[in-house]
């Protein structure tokens, strides 16, 4: 074919090949239409796989385009101008796209699972595993997948290439101080990827961390959050799960014996106060049905303490029923029995000699 003079000679190689990205462009738009209608259809009935499809759609509508136009470049001619970098900067958006895909997947898997095993039923402990589980492996893959995208990127480079080797050809000192330098993120990383497998902890766990009573709100890859009761929020390293000991009052179970302790007196009769916590537990929607029992544990000098056990099917239901509890037997207390409260006893001896000098000034003077 022949061109005018006036036109550059340098794009006389690059016109078929435009042509022939637009087609594909134009092709793989056609195919990504069908597919996503296949797709749909086919996972009607499977939320998780619906779940991934969605997520990777924006990152597929790119990548298919670039695929068509990666395999033109291919066979293009090899003295056709600038073709280097357009190869190379063709590969490095088909990289990203790629990476955004997979990443995108691995996102959508986790959120499919998620849906399919909530948290709002009564008894969630095997939901919270999976979701727990989920999040940390899930964000974990992740970074993972980000690491390689952006390695293979940076090997797309000769320079880059030749700094890595570089670095590895000394690497003696380098690579101790990048051990020194990349202990806290490796720290961190190998700590979420024990949470995920071991699960110490679990999201909506009753724990107390620091002295500090609250539930396990998110895990993130580097730290988790803890609802403390007065809505603050605990700011935990994913390190401190695995090296220092906490409480976790939901690891197997969610039901949890209460104590409620009241100081009384000896004259106090324990058969009433026993029947009024086993009336004030019935009366309660947070009691299980469990246990409901006063024992005295102590003889003190002045009064008797008693402890009161009563049974809740997770933490903030034994919260609330603790504080009825010890309400309940205090108004209990106030209204028959007011007099076996605690009270100090003071025994006052009056000496006849010691009086009658009180009395006498004189006599008070001589003595």
């Amino acid at each position: 074919m022949d061109y005018p003079h006036w036109f550059p000679p340098a794009l006389v190689t690059w016109l078929p090949m435009l042509g022939s990205m637009l087609v594909g462009v134009l092709a793989a738009s056609l195919v990504f239409r069908l597919g996503e209608r296949v797709v749909r259809r086919a996972t009607r009935e499977a939320p998780i796989a619906a779940s991934v499809a969605s997520s990777i759609r924006a990152p597929a509508k790119w990548l298919l385009p670039m695929l068509f136009v990666n395999l033109v470049l291919q066979g293009a001619p090899e003295d056709a101008l600038g073709l280097a970098g357009v190869q190379r900067l063709m590969a490095l958006l088909l990289i990203a796209s790629l990476t955004w895909m997979v990443s995108n997947a691995i996102r959508g898997l986790a959120q499919g699972v998620i849906a399919a095993n909530p948290t709002g039923v009564a008894n969630n402990l095997e939901a919270r595993r999976i979701q727990t589980q989920t999040r940390v492996l899930a964000r974990s893959l992740q970074g993972l997948v980000v690491l390689i995208g952006l390695a293979m990127m940076l090997m797309a480079f000769p320079a880059a290439r030749q700094i890595g080797a570089s670095l590895l050809a000394s690497a003696g000192v380098v690579g101790i101080v990048a051990g020194f330098a990349a202990r806290p993120v490796l720290g961190n990383l190998i700590a979420g990827l024990q949470i995920g497998l071991s699960q110490p902890i679990r999201l909506d766990d009753v724990v107390i961390v620091e002295n500090e009573w609250g539930v396990i709100e998110e895990i993130t890859g580097t730290y988790v959050v803890v609802r403390i009761w007065d809505q603050r929020r605990l700011i935990v390293p994913l390190q401190y799960w695995i090296e220092k000991p906490f409480q976790n009052w939901t690891r197997s179970t969610s039901e949890l014996i209460g104590t409620v302790f009241l100081w009384v007196d000896y004259r106090m009769p324990l058969a009433p106060l026993r029947a009024e916590l086993q009336r004030l537990c019935e009366a309660s929607v947070h009691w299980d049905k469990r246990l409901a029992m006063i024992q005295v544990t102590e003889a003190g000098p002045h009064a008797m303490q008693l402890r009161c056990l009563v049974t809740s099917a997770s933490a903030p239901a034994g919260w609330d029923l603790r504080c009825e509890v010890r309400e309940g037997l205090l108004d209990f207390m106030q209204r028959e029995y007011v007099h076996f409260l605690p009270r100090q006893r003071a025994e006052i001896t009056i000496d006849p000699i010691a009086d009658h000098t009180a009395g006498n000034p004189l006599q008070a003077d001589r003595a």
